[in-house]
């Protein structure tokens, strides 16, 4: 047992349990974390072996006869109707017959609908009635009189949850820990091996959890798949409900005004919008007015009523794109529906995490080591949320910039919320404080830099902050700013330079407007010099799409049926077309737009000497063997995946693909391949190939 491990049973006897015996029970049940974690904490909420296995043998057979799997719904129905009674795990969501009269609950996993349920478990849990909740019930089956009454009944309903804790106790548990020893423990009752993890990377983790301790959070995060961005909201505690899809309607969130049902923000603390991300999301205008009210107002309105309410709401989504490609082309809000691309609306965001910068989820990340159960951190996350901390850092540090009364809400309120995990006995030293205030700084300034970018009625603001004892002022940078210092501003450098590569290739396209000298600027010659080859895939990737790279996923299968087809393998060609005839480029086959390695597997080549001939009888039969030598393949590994490089310099003669009865002519502009028309082809070719006339 590691030395964290027995400082930690050592202050939370009976209330810590072994991480990995969590993922070893769960095998195929479709069940929280939080549950199977209060059956461990039951039963195995000990460093003693012998007893750790054989309370891990009383969960398996507790989950084993009273777990109630989908495929053996049946099963435990027939259990019920022929013992009379039987105990489940089960959850419940329960609505109101307001024909009859009575409520009725619907059992998830076991399939039963209008159950009756007694009136004082829906006044003791209305959770119940939002969203439901996981519960161990007594179940009855009785063959009623009325052969239209429903024979299932509920005896018992216990929520699974926490039912006390002594928050004194933890307090002065938490006052053995040393700082890193503590940020461990959080980590590992997240269920993460703490030595893989940076201080930043801590805190990153840290700050999802921010939104069950503070009232009326406000968090975004964007970032690429697999970094367990849900996880947190779907597993960690019964008092966060995640919404998958991130589509949801006005009635369901806020109020139903035809019945006066209070929706999901009246009853959990914390809201997740999972999938928040995708232009093909469809957002009804009047919900994003809805919740920009509530968001900065902390009510909603029921007709003439104005409702209050404490539910954090918390965006998650992937990003299409690398944070290279957002920080010189677009924005860090670009991947959003548009309609949530309003800066009234992003402007209530407290902070936006930076889901780039953390770690994909990996075996090696998880601990065998020992965390708290978290139904008790849950709760004692909640127990914070009535707490306020954000005011701690007045006596010590003094913000001296002259940032907006929102700017400072959303530095205060992660401030408060990460000194409530990480300091709740409010003992910690200037250093400790300053980290992070900075942090918390650094994050509201993600958001402003970036919605400066789509209003231009919004102002730069600078961040920071200086002791009140003395000492140089200190000022905020985000990382991304840090690492990418040309593109830093109202309006992205590159972004800049794509107009001038536009305006360029107007004046190319139409020579007949533009004198022969245009392209004489230093910006026009920037924008001619052309890809570097030398550039390693893994720069190029990292850099995202731009006038010299794209990325395929495919070179001959649609992903979506997963057949080939003929339109996939035009779009190849006609970007090494675009390439040939513009300043050259390089197209990485086997990537995702968003520079996710996918691999070549998924063009069904028996290997890659068959995938390569196949590209290249392309090549010749459609675009024309003269033009090889201008293109060079190459293999190459990137992130355990294969992907195919084409290296394409610019041609000494134009590049038409033959398509059918056509032979459409390409060229780039800015990241984009485009058709040029055949007015404009002509005076092209003359400028862009003279010596081909």
């Amino acid at each position: 047992m590691s030395a964290l491990d027995s400082t930690i049973n050592e202050h939370f006897a009976g209330l810590a349990v072994r991480k990995d015996l969590t993922k070893a029970i769960k095998g195929n049940a479709i069940v929280p974390t939080y549950v199977l974690e209060y059956l461990l904490g039951q039963h195995c909420a000990t460093d003693d072996p012998d007893s750790i296995t054989a309370g891990v043998e009383r969960v398996r057979q507790i989950l084993a006869r009273h777990f109630v799997h989908r495929n053996e719904a049946e099963l435990i129905k027939s259990t019920i109707k022929e013992k009379g009674r039987h105990k489940i795990i089960d959850k419940l969501t329960v609505e109101l017959n307001d024909k009859e009269g009575y409520y009725q609950a619907k059992f998830t996993n076991l399939g039963l609908k209008g159950v009756p349920v007694d009136v004082d478990y829906i006044k003791a849990h209305p959770k119940l009635l939002v969203g439901g909740i996981w519960c161990i019930v007594d179940m009855i089956y009785e063959v009623p009189e009325d052969p239209k009454a429903c024979p299932w009944h509920v005896d018992q309903l216990k929520p699974i949850q926490v039912s006390k804790f002594d928050f004194e106790q933890f307090i002065e548990a938490r006052k053995k820990f040393a700082t890193e020893e503590w940020m461990g423990l959080l980590l590992q009752t997240i269920g993460f091996n703490p030595e893989k993890f940076s201080r930043r990377e801590t805190l990153l983790q840290l700050t999802r959890l921010v939104a069950y301790c503070e009232r009326n959070y406000n968090l975004m995060e964007l970032g690429p798949k697999g970094t367990g961005k849900s996880h947190i909201y779907s597993e960690f505690s019964p008092h966060g409900i995640l919404i998958s899809g991130g589509e949801i309607t006005a009635a369901k969130l806020f109020v139903n005004n035809a019945s006066g049902k209070i929706g999901l923000v009246g009853y959990w603390d914390s809201i997740c919008f999972d999938e928040f991300a995708g232009k093909d999301k469809k957002v009804n205008k009047d919900l994003v007015d809805i919740m920009k009210n509530y968001m900065a107002q902390k009510t909603f309105s029921r007709g003439i009523e104005s409702l209050g309410a404490e539910a954090s709401m918390v965006f998650m989504g992937n990003t299409k794109k690398s944070v290279g490609y957002m920080m010189k082309y677009s924005n860090i809000f670009e991947p959003l529906p548009d309609k949530y691309i309003d800066s009234a609306f992003l402007d209530r965001i407290h902070a936006y995490l930076p889901g780039w910068e953390v770690s994909p989820i990996a075996n090696d990340l998880f601990t065998n080591g020992y965390g708290l159960i978290v139904d008790y951190f849950a709760e004692i996350l909640r127990h914070l949320r009535s707490q306020d901390f954000s005011h701690l850092y007045d006596e010590n540090f003094s913000i001296e910039s002259d940032i907006t009364t929102r700017d400072r809400d959303g530095v205060r309120k992660t401030f408060g919320g990460l000194m409530k995990i990480l300091y709740p006995h409010q003992e910690c030293s200037d250093e400790e404080m300053e980290e992070i205030l900075s942090f918390a700084m650094e994050c509201r300034k993600r958001v402003k830099d970036h919605i400066i970018r789509i209003d231009e009625t919004f102002e730069p603001k600078a961040f920071d902050f200086v002791k009140r004892a003395g000492g140089a002022v200190q000022v905020v940078k985000t990382a991304e700013e840090i690492d990418n210092p040309a593109f830093v501003g109202r309006e992205p450098s590159s972004a800049r330079q794509g107009a001038d590569e536009e305006d360029e290739d107007q004046r190319v396209m139409e020579p007949d407007i533009a004198g022969s000298d245009a392209g004489n600027s230093e910006s026009a010659a920037t924008a001619q010099s052309g890809p570097s080859f030398g550039e390693s895939t893994e720069k190029l990737i990292e850099g995202g799409e731009g006038p010299f790279v794209e990325f395929k996923s495919t070179l001959r299968v649609n992903l979506h049926t997963d057949k080939k087809d003929d339109k996939i393998e035009h779009s190849v060609l006609k970007t090494i077309a675009g390439f040939l005839n513009t300043r050259g480029g390089v197209l990485l086959i086997g990537v995702q737009d968003d520079g996710t390695p996918l691999g070549l597997e998924s063009d069904q080549f028996a290997n890659e000497d068959k995938l390569a001939l196949h590209l290249q009888n392309l090549i010749n039969d459609r675009i024309g063997e003269e033009h090889a030598p201008h293109i060079i393949p190459k293999f190459e590994s990137h992130d355990g995946k294969r992907v195919l490089r084409v290296e394409c310099s610019p041609g000494h003669e134009p590049a038409f693909v033959i398509t059918g009865k056509f032979e459409p002519f390409y060229i780039r502009s800015g990241h984009a391949t485009n058709e040029l028309s055949p007015r404009k082809i002509t005076p092209y070719l003359r400028r862009q190939f003279p010596d081909a006339q």
